[in-house]
């Protein structure tokens, strides 16, 4: 294979993110003409991306990157490869029609602009997820099409049910984010490298490949809506029509698709894989499936068969066969075009017509001709009738399950059965709405805008052409991304040559007799669904709403037992905290045993003998003594902050002696002004001069500072007992001319060393100084006292 390197490929994956910026003034200039302008960002990537078929389709792989954090060897990068490509294609391509389509849905909305910058905002986070090379951009990417779907979901923040929709979907794919982060990070440490096209089979051979693959089917599984996170996507359908036609066809919910597809070729190819993404997908494929069968609102049911066409695409992966492989691109491809057609067709409907109750349309053939010339043909490829891509990516996905194993024959039932209840549907949703008596809508029917047929026409027709250039798009589409997906070449058998003597044929057959069945018994089984539904009595969502509220109940109760505004015991469990973290580590370390006299660790007493002191040397000693004692004795508030000054001045002076003048005088500085601001705000604040407490909190507070004063001091002794490390102060002393142009090393380490933790300690100051002022003013003037009522006088007039 041989690489190629393409700086434009890192401004493909931001482009969408640079006109995000640029939406709402647009909007402002050229008004519901901007999405037409916008429209030709999605449309120029994939005329570019396009350029590269013939190339990847060859064995080239196409690579960009830029430094990102070159301290630590990371770099933002980007490649394409025949699976990027045809998911980028798809992303691209859909995005330009979505965009189209929701400059004219949304005509007129006040906040069309800040609905159209989030959806290119997510067509960016998808492009950059499929097209990264770097895992941690990747996973930046993936969380940024949470964040994106989170604000599209909710877009209409006005309704209850929105705001629930945007969250739980946020709360689910998070979870699943959190699992691919730790994913992301064992697989570097197991692997050595950042880059995905670097990683290779080692990863099945480390003893940690149990846990990467828990990581990373929990987040593909919480992406994708498999069982049992499958809940939080139906009600993703709060969002505008637009967005869930390419939340459903090419983004967010493919990402956990494309996760497991990319992750294949390291992780793929053992027994847990492919038990439990053929078990998960078959699980998820049958419930969505009969998820559908008992809605009666046209996206609902769409909804819902998105669930059970991610759980056929997980359970081709997990096959992980040449031909299960080359189904599962056929089959992505096919479900993008036709799914995103199908969410436009209910789209135009709703706008045409007020209502999406499939109970309620009938006869809109006759008024909506165009709508339904789409509806139908993206109805034959989700049927899986010819000439689509659907049938060929149904045949390829029953020929991988041709042999006589039961654990295949199961399989290919599942398939069977998934397939003739997604018939089904989409059966319902084409005849339905559009056949039949004309029925009375709460809007006079009528077809569509040009730019809302456009996209559900032109995607429905691609379903069609693609099946009859079949090979050409095995060749250049579905052939590479297989390939990339088993780390091998995949060579596509796909043509129209139809084998009547073939078991593959009749299964077909099989599926859309059944599918017709399914058609024709919809009430029943709608009926029955909905019954068992309600004798079940609860749900996925149920289950969620419960834990959310526990989950509330737990943190309000948490928070009222910790912050319960008394700062006395505030500074108890800071001070209990800090003796733990004291003497656990020194008691569970033996780091006491340093301080024994051992004949191997030397005499400790000889190691910390008193100095030889001078006279005024010992007289600051006995200055600090004597504040200590000030303090402990002091009769009011006001002359503790006095004897503390003491304190600290006798640790200046300390300071001063042994060869730190720097030190000194910023010491001397900061009691100076602690113990003027203490004493202001002590007399502005009038309080009480004397703190009266009981027995038990003098007993209590005590203990805690001879607990916390005897760790430190023995922490210290422990310190000065072991050999002096002078690395680092060796380094402060090398470098802190030639690299921070300072000859003064304290002032240098607080400055440039130690910068940010000195930013820290002057946005404490000046926080507490704000808390100080603000608590100063918030001191209030007594209230005057009512002025006395008087009556008037009987008969007085006002």
């Amino acid at each position: 294979m041989t690489q190629t390197l393409d700086p434009l490929l890192i401004l493909v994956a931001l482009a969408p993110f640079i006109a995000a910026l640029f939406t709402p003034l647009l909007q402002r200039l050229i008004g519901s003409y901007a999405g037409w302008v916008l429209a030709l960002v999605p449309a120029g990537i994939f005329a570019y991306l396009s350029s590269y078929l013939h190339p990847i389709a060859t064995g080239t792989l196409v690579q960009g990157a830029i430094d990102w954090v070159p301290v630590y060897n990371l770099r933002l990068s980007f490649y394409l490869d025949g699976l990027s490509l045809t998911f980028a294609l798809t992303i691209a391509g859909i995005g330009a029609l979505v965009v189209l389509y929701a400059a004219s849905y949304l005509k007129g909305h006040p906040h069309q602009g800040r609905f159209l910058a989030f959806l290119m905002a997510f067509m960016g986070a998808m492009l950059g997820l499929v097209l990264a090379d770097n895992m941690l951009a990747l996973f930046m990417f993936w969380e940024l099409t949470s964040v994106t779907s989170f604000l599209l979901i909710g877009f209409d923040h006005s309704r209850q049910a929105a705001r629930r929709g945007a969250i739980q979907a946020l709360v689910v794919t998070n979870i699943g984010g959190m699992g691919l982060l730790a994913g992301v990070l064992l697989l570097q440490m197991i692997a050595g490298t950042w880059e995905m096209s670097a990683i290779g089979g080692v990863v099945r051979d480390s003893g940690l490949y149990g846990i990467v693959l828990a990581c990373i089917l929990l987040a593909a599984f919480t992406k994708s809506a498999q069982f049992p996170f499958h809940f939080w996507l139906p009600n993703a359908m709060e969002a505008p029509t637009p967005v869930s036609a390419f939340l459903h066809s090419a983004t967010m919910v493919q990402a956990g698709v494309y996760l497991l597809a990319r992750t294949t070729p390291f992780l793929g190819g053992t027994e847990i894989w492919t038990t439990l993404l053929v078990g998960f997908g078959g699980v998820t494929l049958i419930w969505g499936a009969l998820g559908a069968m008992r809605q009666s609102d046209l996206k609902q049911m769409l909804a819902q068969t998105t669930i059970a066409s991610l759980g056929l695409l997980v359970l081709l992966i997990g096959l992980g066969t040449e031909t299960a492989i080359l189904a599962m691109v056929a089959y992505f491809v096919a479900h993008a075009l036709y799914k995103a057609a199908m969410f436009m067709i209910v789209g135009a409907v709703d706008h045409g017509t007020g209502t999406r109750e499939i109970t309620a349309l009938g006869g809109l053939a006759n008024v909506m001709p165009l709508t339904f010339f789409a509806a139908v043909l993206a109805g034959l490829a989700m049927v899986g009738l010819p000439p689509t891509i659907g049938f060929f990516a149904k045949e390829e996905m029953y020929l991988a399950l041709a042999n006589t194993e039961w654990q295949g024959i199961l399989t290919l039932l599942v398939l069977v059965a998934g397939n003739a209840l997604l018939g089904g549907v989409a059966l319902l949703v084409v005849i339905k709405p559009f056949l039949g008596a004309m029925t009375e809508t709460p809007r006079h029917a009528h077809e569509a805008p040009p730019a809302m047929l456009a996209g559900p026409i032109l995607l429905a027709i691609a379903g069609v052409i693609g099946s009859i250039f079949i090979i050409g798009l095995a060749d250049y589409i579905l052939s590479p991304a297989a390939s990339s997906i088993r780390g091998d070449y995949v060579e596509s058998h796909l043509g129209w040559a139809i084998d009547l003597t073939s078991p593959v044929i009749w299964l077909s057959v099989a599926t859309w007799i059944l599918s017709g069945a399914v058609y024709y018994w919809a009430g029943a089984i709608r009926s029955g669904l909905r019954r068992a539904s309600s004798a079940l009595g609860w749900t996925a969502d149920t289950v969620f709403d419960a834990v959310m509220f526990g989950l509330i109940r737990f943190a309000g109760a948490v928070t009222r037992w910790l912050h319960h505004g008394r700062l006395e015991l505030y500074l108890v469990l800071v001070f209990v905290t800090l003796a733990l973290a004291l003497f656990v580590p020194l008691l569970g370390m033996g780091g006491l045993e340093r301080l024994l006299p051992t004949a191997e660790l030397g005499n400790w007493s000889a190691v910390l003998a008193w100095p030889d002191l001078r006279p005024y040397e010992w007289g600051v000693i006995a200055l600090a003594v004597i504040g200590l004692g000030a303090v402990l004795m002091a009769p009011s508030r006001l002359v503790a902050i006095l004897s503390l000054g003491v304190q600290g001045a006798a640790v200046a002076l300390i300071f001063l002696l042994f060869g730190a003048p720097d030190l000194a005088f910023t010491q001397f500085m900061v009691e100076i002004l602690s113990v003027v601001i203490l004493t202001l705000v002590m007399t502005k604040l009038k309080l009480d001069e004397r703190d009266p407490r009981h027995l038990e909190d003098l007993l209590r507070d005590g203990t805690l500072a001879v607990v916390c004063g005897a760790g430190v001091s023995l922490l210290l002794m422990v310190v000065l007992a072991g050999p002096l490390d002078t690395r680092l102060s060796d380094f402060f002393t090398a470098t802190s001319v030639p690299i921070a142009h300072g000859a003064n090393i304290v002032n240098v380490i607080l400055v440039d060393y130690r910068g940010f933790d000195t930013l820290g300690e002057i946005s404490v100051v000046m926080a507490a100084g704000i808390a100080i002022m603000a608590l100063l003013r918030s001191r209030k003037k007594p209230a005057a006292p009512p002025k006395p009522r008087t009556r008037k006088a009987k008969g007085a007039t006002a």
